[in-house]
């Protein structure tokens, strides 16, 4: 099937990409993996011996980056729908993180440890329709918050995928109530066009949420 325009142009502009080119270059999987070692140079988010789920984790850069840092006596949970190529050292589930089976298989990976981190580089397939886009996208971002809530330890941090729009000055409202602090980042990695930022809430003090079926 011939490829449109549009679609020619995207794949131009995509293998012509400063940040594709290096990633290939690094045997990083893919260029997102610019945007959290970006965030990890200035906050140090990921640090030794955590317990670190990532979440939408395919085809896994962030992983590769936390597994290394948190060393052998840390975790890395990697969760996505989509199948993923082993990574040394990361645990992968794959399923809908939602789903009470996929959330009893990660409290079987974790053995009673508490998450110190969780990451969510989620987003959904994009129509270029904000009326249509921005609503798939907040609902994401709202279900990774809500896993958060039932598996961050006190005082645990969560670094997300947001897409400023409706919606989004909420979600900031209700994460201000959960974190101690929440910074809002602009990784060099993130096209300038799009509306792609990072929240980095610090320090849970929300009350945990227990999800059904936990703890028995």
């Amino acid at each position: 099937m011939k490829r449109s325009n549009s679609s020619q142009n995207w794949l131009r502009r995509h293998f012509n990409d400063h940040y594709v080119q290096a990633a290939q270059k690094a045997g990083y999987r893919s260029r997102a993996v610019y945007k959290l070692l970006e965030v990890q140079e200035k906050d140090r988010i990921i640090r030794p011996g955590q317990v670190v789920v990532d979440l939408g984790a395919a085809p896994g850069s962030w992983s590769q980056i936390a597994a290394p840092i948190v060393g052998k006596s840390g975790t890395v949970i990697a969760m996505d729908i989509l199948p993923m190529d082993p990574i040394n050292d990361v645990n992968f589930i794959v399923g809908d993180f939602t789903d009470q089976e996929v959330y009893d298989q990660l409290l079987g990976t974790l053995n009673g440890r508490e998450v110190d981190l969780v990451l969510s580089d989620i987003a959904p397939n994009m129509s270029g329709m904000k009326a249509v886009d921005q609503p798939k996208a907040m609902y994401l971002a709202e279900l990774a918050l809500d896993f958060a809530k039932t598996t961050l330890k006190p005082d645990g941090d969560f670094f997300t995928k947001l897409f400023q729009g409706e919606g989004s000055d909420e979600y900031l409202r209700v994460l201000r109530q959960s974190f101690t602090k929440v910074i809002i980042r602009k990784p060099k990695a993130s096209r300038p066009k799009s509306c792609e930022v990072y929240m980095l809430a610090k320090g849970f003090i929300g009350e945990r949420t227990v999800k059904d079926g936990e703890g028995r």
